[in-house]
């Protein structure tokens, strides 16, 4: 009891006189704290906390159980969450205290760097199709329509975008094009790009944007740039209904990003994981790639505030070779992501990234070096052969 209470002074942070003086009161003189006072104590404690404070005591551990306390702690980090058809998605899915759970740790792959990229990258011509596609009884029991895509995007901590998506768009039909064509979800609609729609997502000076005077500036000092990479903030979260599973597939923070130059004003940014293909594809990992980008609508120079329109919001997944995963197999990796490794150690997870990355650059590498030594191979056959043409005629 007397760690309860040391740990009850460490974090109470609001100004409250007569719990602090219960705090500090000698413990033998303490008479027992109300539940409703533990629990006001504790729905104010982020995620984090909230789960340290659970270890602390057992009245702490009994009434961090409550799912009021986790829900208020999802909606502050997950705005989406305050909607009432994804209240009702979390509680058939195991509850908001489980949907933390599984959604505030990353996914890590710590598979990346034990693979072997001269092992088996070519799909073997002996293939069946099931081998190809995965096992085709196990395929039957996922559908596109049931995975939920509950996105959330932050700048500086605030919240500027939150969208919902029910199922996969164009995935309609077991013999569609969807299952053979590279998967793709885009979360803008054309309506959403529409510069008339009230409804666009912007940022502007207000938000906390820096003012750009003109795009020339800008590309000199690079200030808007550096201030969207620090600050943007993505989670992307698939669920899926009939599993009662959830995952968070993105990075947090961007892991990379370019000015797009051949357009002037758009701004790209990757976030993204290493997802395990593990039976599924010969690489054995894929990464998922989630794109933003934002587009300068409006600088100084023209009389108004500095503005930026989200222009993209998707997702798609990408083989070791670069190539996009058809619809069939993103489905069985999506799948298989649900039930990964995470945590909540973010250089962990920006590691499992960067090697993946690591390991693609010395692929593309070795694939140039054969390449060349192939196209070498070819040029002294051609002139072996040449000159053995013109020694037989002369």
């Amino acid at each position: 009891m007397h760690f309860c209470f040391q740990f009850l002074i460490r974090i109470i942070f609001f100004d409250s006189y007569r719990i602090i003086a219960m705090a500090l009161a000698p413990v033998e003189s303490i008479t027992p704290l109300s539940s409703d006072l533990f629990y006001d104590i504790l729905r104010r404690l982020d995620g984090p906390t909230l789960a340290s404070a659970a270890c602390a005591c057992a009245s702490f551990c009994s009434i961090s159980k409550e799912e009021s306390l986790w829900e208020n702690v999802c909606s502050s980090v997950w705005p989406s969450t305050n909607r009432e058809d994804v209240k009702n998605l979390i509680s058939s899915i195991g509850g908001f205290r489980k949907f933390y759970a599984d959604c505030f740790p990353l996914i890590v792959n710590k598979e990346v760097g034990e693979y072997q990229w001269n092992n088996c990258l070519e799909y073997p011509d002996d293939w069946t199709e099931a081998e190809y596609y995965g096992d085709m009884n196990e395929f039957e029991s996922i559908s596109p329509s049931d995975f939920v895509s509950i996105v959330d995007i932050r700048f500086k901590e605030k919240p500027i975008c939150s969208k919902v998506l029910w199922g996969i768009p164009n995935a309609n039909g077991y013999d569609g094009w969807f299952y053979n064509c590279p998967f793709r979800i885009d979360l803008l609609t054309y309506a959403d790009r529409d510069d008339n729609n009230d409804g666009m997502v912007t940022l502007s000076v207000s938000d906390g944007l820096p003012p750009i005077t003109s795009m020339e500036r800008e590309r000199k000092d690079g200030k808007l740039w550096q201030e969207l990479r620090d600050g943007l903030l993505l989670s992307w979260i698939i669920v899926n209904r009939k599993m009662k599973q959830a995952a968070n597939l993105t990075s947090w923070s961007p892991l990379d990003g370019q000015r797009h130059w051949p357009t002037d004003k758009d701004f790209v940014f990757r976030f993204g994981s290493v997802l395990s293909a593990k039976d599924i594809l010969p690489s054995q990992v894929v990464q998922c790639i989630l794109i933003m980008k934002f587009r300068v609508v409006h600088t100084e120079e023209e009389g108004v505030q500095t503005t930026l329109k989200l222009t993209e919001l998707s997702m798609q997944l990408e083989d070791m070779e670069g190539a996009h995963v058809n619809g069939k197999n993103s489905l069985l990796i999506l799948k298989e992501a649900l039930s990964c490794r995470r945590s909540k150690n973010y250089s962990e997870v920006l590691e499992s990234c960067l090697m993946y990355s690591k390991v693609q650059n010395e692929l593309k590498e070795e694939k140039i070096r054969n390449e060349s030594r192939l196209d070498t191979l070819c040029i002294l056959s051609g002139i072996a052969a040449l000159m053995t043409f013109w020694y037989y005629v002369l």
